[in-house]
């Protein structure tokens, strides 16, 4: 017998879609009376509803895009998902700048209290980085930096209340890879990209000296000069050995300290915050909550000036057509379309394939293909032009809505944006993330409520309003916005009090390592 139930039990996006989505976990039998249909075996939140019977080898839409074919005969009410729906390659047009229009400037300047570098340029955190060049030098720099650490040696930053702290962002590269290769040349950028970033107040580097990666050649690709009062390096083989090298690693940091600490936060406009988007850990909410209203925030922060970084290029993989309408040229379109197409090829190359995803924590959540996820995904970007595309690491100097290449793997994917410039990351998840960066913070957005309730610790804001009603996509665009700047101005992010950020520096390899 079918039993009425409240409203929002079930979401439709939009009327011509053949599924609609479960707002909480629906047992055969429950009727929903906004589409007057009765469900049939066990429903989990986030998962999706046949609101008609689906033919095998049929298309099924959700956004009023494809998401897949019915792999059997689907009957109205039924539950849609691996079981029944399957990744399909279908034709799709790409149009350019079909969609673009003017963005209106916002009426009332916002503002953050950034610090302004000597180039011009903002930071909204005041650290000392330690880089490596190869995995050698990784401990040593990982010691110099825990000397400065204010749990283990509280009095050497005491007297610099300004500085954020010293961090070392080591990584597992740096030798057996073609110099002149394309792995190399993304090291060297991400590197580069990192050394000169306005959250360093000043770059100690440090190699083994006699790795592929020579310092010399990471300073020379992003156009960086050595032993400057901002940037200087050395090697464990120049110095002496493990010891000396921890110690006069120690001793440049002491050096730094005074200088670091001149940084001041002053009112600075909001043009000056560049913020990468993420998400990870997504479910069948994600297009629906969190990445709608980051959407939402980040079409604030293009009419403020600023500038939003899409990336993850394997994961708006059968949405692509959707940002190219939103191109300000065709050449723009085509630069999306060509990294689309060096994906295909690599994964070729490798044996895999672009519809490996997603991830087991992504289906369990209600994400049943790729076509599925990328639709969700790029919602992130909001409704804006889509002004450039960029490769990983490469540095961003547009402003408004961009995309630059890159994994997705968060970590990686992130690790680029921070190198490409941004100086905020926003991150939504659906299943729950453990996640941070540094030296540039990440907010955390949940999608559903029953996430942030189970993992408010490390969730800065919930998104789960939408789902049942009690929020709007406007609304939390607003507060997510305010949360930017706030977090801009100096307020800690959850992932920065629980010390995330020095473990997820995670540069892209793609090259042969021999």
């Amino acid at each position: 017998m079918s039993t009425a139930i409240a409203a929002h039990a079930a979401i439709r996006l939009h009327p011509n879609d053949d599924v609609i989505i479960a707002t909480r976990q629906l047992v055969s039998g429950t009727r929903i009376e906004t589409e007057d249909l009765v469900v049939t075996g066990l429903i989990p939140p986030g998962h999706k509803i046949a609101t008609r019977a689906i033919a095998k080898g049929e298309p099924v839409k959700r956004y009023n895009q494809i998401i897949g074919v019915a792999r059997e005969a689907i009957a109205r009410g039924q539950h849609v998902h691996t079981h029944n729906l399957s990744m399909a390659e279908f034709a799709r047009e790409h149009e350019f700048g079909v969609d673009t229009h003017p963005t209106a400037a916002a009426h009332e300047p916002a503002h953050f209290m950034g610090i302004r570098r000597a180039d011009g340029r903002v930071a909204t955190r005041n650290y000392i980085g330690i880089l490596t060049s190869v995995n050698c030098s990784a401990t040593v720099a990982r010691a110099i930096a825990d000397h400065f650490r204010r749990d283990v040696h509280p009095q050497e930053l005491a007297a610099f209340p300004n500085v954020d702290g010293v961090i070392a962002l080591t990584h597992g590269l740096g030798c057996g890879v073609d110099l002149r290769g394309e792995g190399m040349a993304i090291l060297q950028r991400t590197l580069a990209g990192y050394a000169a970033h306005p959250n360093f107040a000043s770059v100690l580097f440090v190699g083994l000296g006699c790795e592929t990666n020579q310092i010399g050649g990471v300073l020379e690709s992003g156009g960086l000069a050595d032993n400057t009062a901002k940037l200087r390096s050395f090697t464990i083989q120049d110095s002496g050995g493990t010891r000396k090298t921890i110690e006069r690693g120690i001793g440049m940091v002491r050096d730094m300290l005074a200088d670091a600490n001149r940084a001041v936060r002053e009112k600075v406009s909001a043009s000056h915050l560049m913020v990468g988007l993420q998400c990870g850990g997504s479910d069948g909410y994600s297009g629906i909550s969190a990445n709608p209203a980051l959407g939402a925030a980040v079409d604030r922060l293009v009419q403020h000036g600023g500038t939003a970084i899409l990336s993850e290029t394997p994961e708006v993989y059968g949405a692509e057509h959707l940002l190219t309408r939103r191109a300000v040229s065709r050449e723009v379109g085509e630069k999306l379309l060509a990294r689309i197409a060096w994906w295909q090829d690599y994964c070729a190359r490798n044996g895999a394939a672009l519809d490996n995803n997603p991830s087991a924590g992504n289906k369990v959540g209600g994400l049943t293909t790729i076509l599925e996820k990328s639709l969700g995904a790029v919602a992130k970007g909001g409704t804006t032009n889509l002004v450039d595309v960029y490769e990983y690491a490469q540095p961003i100097c547009a402003k408004g809505f961009v995309f630059m290449d890159s994994p997705g793997y968060d970590p990686m994917s992130a690790t680029g944006q921070v190198a490409s410039g941004a100086n905020l990351i926003c991150f939504t998840t659906g299943r729950g993330s453990a996640y941070g960066c540094a030296p540039s913070p990440s907010l955390k957005l949940a999608t559903n409520t029953a996430l942030w309730e189970r993992q408010e610790e490390d969730i800065d804001i919930n998104c789960g309003g939408v789902i049942d009603g009690t929020a709007s996509i406007d609304q939390l665009g607003a507060d997510i916005f305010q949360m930017m700047l706030d977090c801009a101005s100096g307020t800690r992010s959850k992932s920065e009090l629980h010390g995330y950020g020095q473990n997820e520096f995670v540069p892209w390899q793609v090259g042969v390592v021999t």
